[in-house]
């Protein structure tokens, strides 16, 4: 098929590699604007762009796709289909009615479940047991068209979205080609999405990592892989931001306060919860590095009773 592929992030590139791999010509690669990252403000490309440039592929960059400049040019390239992996803009009806066999998105999620921008992590902090990715005809709403194809994830006990991510990037690669291959054909089923089981899956921000010890200790853990690798948990130690990257819940009840410190020991720091205790494994004080529990109390004095968060 020929091909206008659109998307920006890391989680997009296994997808583009895999449209290119199975012999299908990518036309076109329309992603964000390049913007300044880091210290020194340098302008960096989107991982997509970096993988469109490495195999000679046209690169646009508009910064509304609505722009009647842009969609001239989609006019003129005329593709067969339009493949949406995390792009970053809303497509107008116009672009998604031009393509033969329409615009089609891989989305991160069982949709219509986990709607939305951050659907990978919201399924670790909500406690799925299990998630996948879902390939749609896309329509004006968000993430509300048809489903064309599905694949299940199971997660495990210690998934974080860092490696949910990495799962249903190489799943969702797979399920694309293989949609591809149905649609061509004309063998691809359509399902409409039930709205009454529809959710949606908000936008990660840094607030939301900071923990509130009142809440169970099966909460905040995975809060806590949910929020791994960004933008990560956090809570307050003698005045700094103290992230917290791994915890294990210890099913025990004492006395004290939410984000009290109840028990010290070479090896471990416990945490009383609204319920349970949190058992801190990997932590990480402002300007110093990740460190494992044993080696973050050799360095640190922590004395029972202390109070995290304040």
């Amino acid at each position: 098929m020929r091909v206008v592929f659109m998307g920006t992030p890391d989680f997009a590139v296994g997808t583009l590699e895999a449209l290119i791999k199975a012999g299908h010509q990518v036309e076109a690669v329309v992603t964000q604007p390049d913007k300044p990252k880091g210290r020194g403000k340098m302008m960096q490309f989107p991982p997509v762009k970096e993988v469109a440039l490495k195999y000679d592929i046209p690169v646009y960059q508009p910064l509304k796709v609505k722009e009647e400049a842009f969609q001239q040019v989609l006019n003129e390239i005329a593709p067969d289909v339009i493949v949406v992996v995390a792009f970053g803009q809303i497509l107008p009806q116009s672009i998604l009615t031009l393509p033969k066999y329409g615009c089609i998105n891989v989305h991160a999620s069982l949709l219509p479940k986990y709607r939305g921008a951050a659907p990978i992590q919201w399924a670790v902090i909500d406690g799925e047991k299990e998630t996948g990715v879902t390939t749609m005809l896309m329509d004006e709403g968000l993430d509300t068209g048809d489903i064309l194809k599905k694949v299940v994830v199971a997660l495990d006990k210690k998934e974080t979205g860092g490696s949910l991510f990495d799962k249903l990037a190489k799943c969702g690669a797979q399920l694309l080609i293989d949609t591809l291959v149905e649609v061509e054909n004309g063998i691809c089923t359509r399902t409409k999405q039930e709205e009454a089981l529809s959710t949606y899956a908000k936008m990660l921000n840094k607030k939301l990592g900071k923990i509130d010890f009142s809440k169970t200790a099966e909460e905040i853990e995975r809060l806590i892989r949910g929020l791994n690798p960004w933008p990560s948990a956090y809570t307050i130690y003698n005045g700094k931001t103290l992230k917290i990257w791994d915890a294990d819940v210890v099913e025990q009840e004492v006395d004290g306060e939410p984000g009290q410190v109840v028990e010290v020991n070479k090896k471990e720091l416990l945490i009383k919860t609204g319920k349970g205790l949190l058992s801190l494994k990997e932590l990480q004080l402002e300007g110093k590095k990740r460190m494992e529990i044993d080696a973050f109390l050799r360095g640190n004095q922590v004395e029972a009773g202390k109070i995290l968060g304040k």
